[in-house]
């Protein structure tokens, strides 16, 4: 059976062209094809979780089904097989966003432990009493909340970087923010609640200029953009499972080697350790002294197969696209009376926020559920950011690469009965 995946390419002459067939591509996501409150499913909360393809559930699958046993020391033939299933994914996570060596590939449950995994282990180590964390407007909570415990704990200091009122951050003011005080700056690479690519390269390039190591949140930016940590220089990078296609419960925190080499474990127990007495325990090498316990290994598996999948459609097919959708949904919905966009940066991603006057957004998104159709509504855990905007909450529609222009425009049309409803 020909999948959506292998009809991409198609030659013409002695050309290849680009063939995206998004029809072929929903063949690929089970999930999709089924009906909700009896009328056909439109999915529109990507930013929140993605739905995932069959080469994903049939990977953790044939895991559980053929290959099912603990990872690392086994001598048996299923050990052997776990071990070598999850190693493969680590090699293929370090491929997927070029890390140099494999051993700087650390899997966590997703970029929310991968931001604690930094706090705990670096911050507690490097950041002390007068010392300064710098952040954005645009971070969810969990690159808030886990410097604010650190600060309280160090009696430190937690800086916020900006933005204007198209949901960008004034690289001027970042500037302004650095100096010798500061020993982190950690930043979202996308904006999950407005889409907003920020200009991460340039962040990196002058906080470097100070010495100063940055931690960039990538759960937004790897369904949609290609991750080259070397390109961006950045020290630390995490990224979602869950959010790319892949499984819930894993992710990966990436590091320099030098740094992960000088921070301390984050959790005890087995794995993570070379030796045990009562008096001392020694610990392991990189990676495996931050992964203690049994890991996700199906969870790896099948973040593995996801990177495989999405590198077979291919970051610019994928970019083009989702920026046809992002255009069109733009233009529909800023033509509509009483509708406004929230979040107008001139570098997005596929995310489109907006409010409709006199509707709150819980009220939009249950309206539009009616018809199937799945946004999110609400502050994002973005809290902070909605009260810069001067909002409680704002309607989230989010795409991804199996969405049509067909869905938006079955979404602005139930806008507009939402507008009804209230009139």
């Amino acid at each position: 059976m020909t999948t959506g995946r292998q009809n991409l390419a198609r030659r013409s002459g002695s050309d290849v062209k680009t063939v995206y067939d998004v029809q072929e591509i929903r063949a690929d996501f089970p999930i999709l094809h089924q009906t909700v409150r009896g009328k056909p499913l439109i999915y529109l909360d990507n930013a929140a979780t993605s739905q995932k393809p069959k080469a994903v559930l049939e990977a953790v699958n044939h895991f559980y089904t053929h290959d099912n046993s603990n990872v690392h020391r086994g001598v048996h033939v299923l050990s052997e097989r776990a071990t070598r299933a999850f190693e493969q994914a680590r090699l293929r996570a370090r491929q997927f966003i070029n890390a140099p060596e494999a051993r700087e590939i650390i899997f966590v449950r997703g970029s929310t432990e991968g931001v604690n995994l930094v706090a705990q282990t670096y911050g507690r180590q490097n950041v002390g009493p007068g010392d300064e964390i710098l952040i954005s407007t645009l971070e969810h909570h969990s690159n808030i909340v886990p410097w604010q415990m650190l600060c309280e704990e160090k009696q430190a200091r937690l800086r916020v970087i900006p933005i204007n009122d198209e949901g960008e951050i004034l690289l001027d003011e970042y500037e302004k923010l650095l100096s010798e005080k500061t020993k982190l700056v950690a930043m979202i690479h996308v904006s999950n609640s407005l889409g907003t690519i920020n200009p991460v390269r340039r962040v990196v390039e002058l906080a470097h200029l100070r010495g100063v190591p940055v931690l960039l949140d990538g759960a937004q930016a790897a369904p949609h953009l290609k991750i080259d940590v070397q390109e961006l220089g950045c020290d630390f990078y995490t990224i979602s499972g869950h959010k790319m296609f892949g499984p819930t419960g894993i992710g990966v925190l990436y590091g320099r080697t030098e740094l992960l080499d000088a921070m301390p474990p984050y959790q005890g127990g087995g794995e993570m350790i070379r030796s045990v007495s009562f008096e001392k325990t020694t610990y392991n090498q990189l990676p495996h002294k931050f992964e203690a316990g049994t890991p996700n290994i199906s969870g790896a598996v099948g973040l593995g197969a996801a990177m495989n999948y999405i590198s077979s459609i291919g970051y610019e097919a994928i970019a083009a696209h989702e920026h046809d959708l992002l255009e069109y949904a733009t233009a529909q919905l800023t033509s509509i009376p009483k509708v406004r966009l929230v979040g107008t940066a001139r570098q997005k991603a596929s995310v489109i926020s907006f409010t409709i006057e006199g509707v709150h957004a819980h009220d939009v998104g249950t309206i539009l559920d009616q018809d199937g159709i799945a946004v999110r509504a609400g502050h994002h855990c973005t809290q902070p950011l909605m009260e810069r905007l001067g909002l409680d909450a704002t309607a989230r529609a989010s795409f991804a690469f199996y969405n049509t222009r067909e869905e938006v425009d079955a979404l602005v049309e139930g806008v507009h009965r939402v507008i009804e409803v209230f009139d």
